[in-house]
């Protein structure tokens, strides 16, 4: 079991101030942590906000079973569900709200997940080729290697990992299945690593990582899950309640990105010299492009690294 304590929030004070004006201004705050994880961004809320109420969605049972402990001093402030954050809006009305103050986005595998080498989403130990987010789930990326349409493959790799040697790769994965199953990780990420150029292996990392972002992704639905969540999360929140999305990889940045910019913009006609009120955009930007750590929180954190904040605030109902 990992010590949430020792647990390391990625831009945790950014996130807060965030959502501290909205929540001073609210009389009964109800912020969604829509991935609790270990509860760090959460337990700084609660300490900092003695009248805010949170409810917290995780699909990882062990997460949410270790923030629960985390958080048991504000237990009568934390309301928490095993879910994906595509079901938002069920489990907001489920708790008797109607709209929230707020919602918060840490999107990606979480670093509990990476450290536990059994659960196989690390090319660096070996493992079974699992990457489920959600262990009650029955699709692995076992199953995934293994049963896959090779252009279904080619497909994920290229699409999920950007991966150019997508076609190359997944003839390997194709002739090594036909011999035997393919069940670990290490014995992925060689197969990958041979099947990539040598010229090309060296930069850039492990030559595996694309391939193994690609399978987790496609394992837990996360694009498909988020794309669902956002527009949902988005209809919940109060005139004066903020979204606050954390993303690590481009794919998801540009899912976040793409909505922020449409919700944003206005849907009167460029050649009208005033704007239509019912067509004005319900939300603005907190602040233009996203915001990075600091190079300090880089050095104490190498993983925040790659992290994109965004925020995006209700101006109309």
């Amino acid at each position: 079991m990992m010590n949430s304590s020792a647990h390391v929030s990625v831009m945790r004070d950014e996130c807060i101030e965030l959502f501290a004006p909205v929540i001073a201004l609210s009389e009964n705050p109800v912020i969604v942590d829509a991935t609790l994880g270990l509860g760090g961004h959460t337990q700084a809320l609660l300490e900092r906000f003695p009248t805010l109420k949170v409810i917290g969605i995780d699909r990882d049972a062990e997460a949410l079973e270790q923030a629960v402990i985390r958080l048991s001093a504000f237990k009568n402030r934390i309301f928490t569900r095993h879910a994906t954050f595509d079901a938002i809006a069920e489990i907001v009305e489920s708790f008797g709200y109607d709209q929230i103050t707020g919602a918060f986005f840490d999107l990606g595998v979480s670093s509990m997940q990476l450290d536990q080498a059994e659960r196989g989403f690390s090319y660096a130990h070996d493992a079974p080729l699992d990457m489920r987010m959600d262990q009650t789930q029955s699709l692995t990326a076992g199953h995934i290697v293994n049963t896959y349409e090779p252009g279904e493959l080619v497909r994920i790799l290229r699409t999920y990992g950007e991966e150019k040697f997508a076609t190359r790769i997944v003839e390997s994965i194709v002739k090594a299945r036909a011999v035997a199953p393919l069940n670990s990780t290490t014995q992925l990420a060689a197969l990958v690593k041979n099947a990539i150029p040598a010229a090309t292996r060296r930069t850039g990392g492990n030559p595996a990582k694309r391939s193994f972002q690609a399978l987790r992704i496609e394992t837990n639905d996360e694009l498909g899950a988020l794309a669902r969540a956002l527009p949902s999360a988005l209809e919940l929140i109060c005139v004066g309640g903020r979204v606050v999305v954390m993303s690590f990889q481009s794919l998801e940045d540009r899912i976040v990105k793409d909505l922020f910019v449409a919700s944003t913009t206005s849907g009167t006609p460029r050649n009208l010299p005033f704007e239509l009120p019912e067509l004005a955009a319900k939300f603005s930007l907190v602040f233009r492009g996203s915001q990075t750590p600091q190079d300090q929180e880089i050095r104490e954190n190498s993983r925040s690294a790659s992290v994109r904040l965004r925020a995006i605030e209700r101006v109309a109902a």
